[in-house]
């Protein structure tokens, strides 16, 4: 299907490595121009790099998120660079581990700017561009906020506000024409999910674990299944569709676990 997204530029942070990788790849195969911002110079452009031998175009900027400053200058420079945005991903994070006993006060806000505050802020220096193109912005979000998961609050409030931004920002831009969604993710196979499921004594056994629960095919959700959904949802196929929390997970969250 032909989005209609050539030479659109689209911003995906975190787009180096796991969904937003998949995210920039889909934006790529449908002739838009992403613009990665991450941390890491070397995998921004060790992706770039990747898609230029597929005839495949990408940017990036370096900056840390975590940083407040570092999200200003990063828009500032894309906007210096391309003179337009004509959408936002809000998709860098990490669940961090940061919980309720065996955290702290410094922890719990250190994991915030990791997983919630950058997406305030890249939406609010990105939103005199949008609002002269009309984009679109689409929040990654994770069913911890949902379904609570133990040992990680730090991670599962700052979900919980990426969905309450998604809806409030929804109403706040729709005299700009700007639609807001959030597309939620369950379990889905990146490296962070990897290292992950690597700590455990019998990795694979834990990983059927996993997969057992989750009832559409018993599989994980593809990095890629997950980018379809966001770049359809960037697109104008999507003109009517706004404050939407979208679940692209095989049905994890809300169909009956005892299937």
């Amino acid at each position: 299907m032909d989005l209609q997204l050539e030479n659109k530029i689209i911003i995906v942070s975190g787009g180096a490595k796991g969904i937003g990788e998949g995210i920039v790849r889909v934006l790529a195969q449908e002739k838009a121009i992403p613009v990665i911002i991450g941390r890491s110079a070397e995998d921004n452009q060790k992706l770039i790099d990747d898609l230029a031998e597929k005839n495949l175009t990408a940017h990036a900027v370096v900056a840390e998120l975590t940083q407040p400053e570092e999200c200003r200058k990063a828009i500032d420079e894309i906007i210096t660079k391309f003179g337009r945005i004509d959408g936002l991903v809000n998709n860098a994070g990490v669940n961090d581990g940061v919980g309720l006993e065996n955290g702290s006060y410094e922890a719990f806000m250190q994991s915030l700017h990791k997983n919630l505050i950058h997406y305030y802020l890249l939406a609010h220096y990105a939103l005199p561009a949008l609002k002269e193109s009309k984009g679109s912005i689409v929040n990654i979000g994770s069913k911890t906020s949902e379904t609570g998961q133990g040992g990680t609050s730090a991670y599962a409030a700052s979900n919980g506000g990426r969905s309450g931004l998604t809806r409030d920002w929804a109403v706040e831009l729709l005299p700009y024409s700007i639609r807001v969604n959030a597309v939620i993710v369950a379990e889905a196979y990146t490296p962070l999910y990897e290292k992950w499921i690597k700590t455990f004594d019998n990795p694979e056994a834990k990983l059927k674990s996993i997969t057992d629960k989750i009832p559409f095919e018993k599989r994980m959700t593809t990095t890629e299944e997950i980018a379809n959904m966001v770049v359809f949802l960037l697109s104008e196929k999507s003109s009517h569709t706004t404050g939407q929390l979208i679940h692209v997970d095989g049905g994890y969250v809300h169909l009956d676990r005892a299937l």
